[in-house]
């Protein structure tokens, strides 16, 4: 493609992908004018959104692409590369790549021989990617430790119940490990002065206590 033809062609396939999710959702084009409205963005119009969809309009500003986005309830990543329906796609002029490649390289997912230099934007990505790793382990493990509780006092057979109370209690230890880990890794963050992400309710108190006192606090 020429290099003067690829922001209007890559604009054209965003606008597709657009309007069949506004399709999929069964929104008007009305619909999608009226969330941009309530999101702060009364200029993004009906007209606008027939401009683009129709390929009258060969550019869109970041700031309407994201609140389109969020208006189609689509992640706005699938809205630049059509993941799953297209093997390739042209990522930058004259530069044509498989989709899932662009993709990662447009998410920071792109492999590197080494690790990345520590405070480069990469390496930023990444510790932020490990915490919600970690916050992910935190929850999953607590869910289990409260389910294995919850099935140790509901059962009426005395072995049973030993046996719950046994395995609860390795649950819960397990879990208090993960907290005490993601405790330990947003205090690394915060010395490096990063901003750690908000965490989900279940977990706030691991921000609130001690590390030796996270397992005392959720029992």
């Amino acid at each position: 493609m020429n290099p003067d033809q690829w922001p209007a062609a890559f604009t054209a396939g965003v606008a597709r992908r657009m309007r069949e999710a506004r399709r999929s959702a069964g929104l008007t084009m009305a619909d999608v004018a009226q969330g941009a409205m309530e999101r702060g963005m009364a200029e993004i119009t009906e007209q606008t959104i027939k401009n683009l969809e129709s390929g009258r309009r060969a550019s869109m500003a970041i700031t309407d692409f994201l609140v389109l986005a969020d208006v189609l309830q689509t992640p706005a990543v699938s809205l630049l590369f059509p993941l799953g329906t297209a093997a390739t796609t042209e990522l930058l002029p004259g530069k044509t790549v498989s989709t899932w490649d662009a993709l990662a390289w447009f998410t920071g997912e792109t492999p590197i021989a080494q690790p990345p230099p520590e405070g480069s934007p990469r390496e930023v990505l990444d510790a932020f990617r490990t915490h919600g790793d970690l916050v992910a382990a935190a929850l999953s493990s607590s869910a289990l430790a409260r389910e294995r509780r919850r099935a140790a006092t509901t059962t009426s057979a005395p072995l049973r119940r030993t046996a719950l109370l046994e395995r609860a209690a390795a649950y819960e230890q397990h879990a208090a490990e993960d907290r005490r880990e993601l405790r330990a890794y947003r205090d690394r963050m915060r010395e490096r002065a990063l901003v750690p992400p908000a965490l989900p309710e279940e977990l706030t108190l691991v921000d609130e206590v001690e590390p030796q006192e996270v397992q005392e606090v959720y029992e």
